[in-house]
């Protein structure tokens, strides 16, 4: 797994994975990135442990470096996950993330609530209740992964 250091929420949210990944049997490592070439030195740290898959946590920054993270994942053979689906539009493997459509609508309707006169204090904290799961299939072949028709029957989108 895959995170930048300097974004607070998305290193706290890994907290709890490497126990939750022993529960089921799984071995975690977590690396640490946040310029191109501190990425570029987590892939040789990957290919080196000889990893069988990465997760790339969701970060502003790695989204800059999408077409980075997608070449190293091609050329050394590491199937990698995304927390976006640009990423799996420029030819990476996988991403399950919030629908952005829906997440959007929340924003316009806590938007329009604070427009008449809501405060924000007052409102709810919302999470995504909806999201996307989207395969990007040349990549899969590229990588000599067969998707299972079940896997394939479960995304929202399967990219040719």
């Amino acid at each position: 797994m895959l995170v930048n250091p300097a974004n607070i929420a998305s290193t706290e949210s890994i907290r709890d994975i490497s126990e939750d990944a022993r529960a089921m049997g799984l071995q975690i490592q977590v690396l640490n990135a946040s310029t191109s070439r501190e990425i570029e030195a987590a892939f040789a740290t990957l290919v080196h442990d000889r990893a069988d898959a990465l997760y790339v946590a969701g970060d502003v920054f790695f989204t800059s470096r999408r077409i980075q993270f997608v070449t190293l994942a091609a050329h050394h053979r590491i199937p990698a996950s995304y927390a976006n689906r640009e990423a799996v539009e420029v030819g990476g493997l996988m991403a399950y993330t919030a629908d952005r459509a829906d997440m959007y609508r929340q924003v316009g309707a806590y938007t329009g609530q604070i427009l008449k006169g809501a405060k924000p204090t007052d409102l709810p904290v919302l999470q995504s209740t909806k999201f996307e799961f989207v395969i990007n299939l040349q990549t899969a072949r590229a990588l000599g992964l067969e998707v299972p028709p079940q896997l394939l029957a479960s995304v929202d989108e399967a990219i040719e």
